[in-house]
């Protein structure tokens, strides 16, 4: 008996009989079963149109193997993915792990093993969609770093600087500021003011200006 919160399966399975014994499976074990496709291709179109939680995905299929299907799937529409193979080979768990498949099963399929299974690709992939934001953020982290490194600008090497004036020349040859050169090539920005002692001799300029004019 399905619950209003029953697992939403899809089957992918060209072969008629093998597909109605793992829909009586899904069906036993309270899993709602929400589509059936015969064909790769009608695979990848259905989980689009249905979003179910977890794919029962055959790996020969015609128009497009399961692999692809699930590659394509993954890319569109990222959803836990179960494979259902008659033989188990390295090469295959490989290709399947690298298309986003989070288990397998060897057919014919048992019904714990068919529990088993959805339960494991549903958690992996949960894991999976946990890493790529993780990885996505970072990204974006770095991006931004890279970017605040490529705006910061530093100063290096001996830089010419008059004895007299401190004007500072730069590389084409031109005497400018120091706060005006180092501003061109820093992040640093300038506020203008008076240390203490120029202002003393301000004050004392100004005085004896005064003093000068009532003379």
């Amino acid at each position: 008996m399905q619950s209003e919160n029953a697992i939403r399966v899809m089957i992918a399975e060209d072969d008629f009989l093998v597909a109605e014994e793992i829909a009586r499976i899904v069906r036993n074990k309270g899993y709602q079963l929400v589509g059936e496709a015969a064909t790769g291709a009608e695979a990848v179109t259905m989980a689009g149109d249905l979003r179910p939680d977890v794919i029962l995905m055959d790996v020969k299929m015609p128009e497009m193997d399961g692999i692809e299907a699930s590659r394509r799937i993954q890319q569109q529409h990222p959803t836990p993915i179960v494979i259902l193979t008659a033989y188990e080979t390295t090469e295959l768990v490989t290709k399947a792990t690298e298309a986003g498949v989070g288990a397998y099963l060897i057919k014919p399929p048992r019904p714990s093993s068919i529990e088993r299974c959805i339960t494991i690709a549903m958690a992996r992939h949960r894991d999976l969609l946990e890493l790529r934001c993780l990885n996505e953020q970072l990204s974006a982290r770095t991006a931004e770093l890279e970017k605040a490194l490529d705006e910061i600008k530093t100063l290096r090497d001996i830089i010419p600087i008059c004895a007299k004036c401190k004007k500072i020349r730069d590389d084409q040859g031109y005497w400018q500021q120091v706060e005006a050169y180092i501003e061109a090539h820093s992040a640093a920005k300038f506020s203008h003011g008076l240390c203490p002692d120029c202002f003393q001799t301000t004050i004392q300029c100004a005085r004896e200006w005064h003093a000068k004019r009532k003379d």
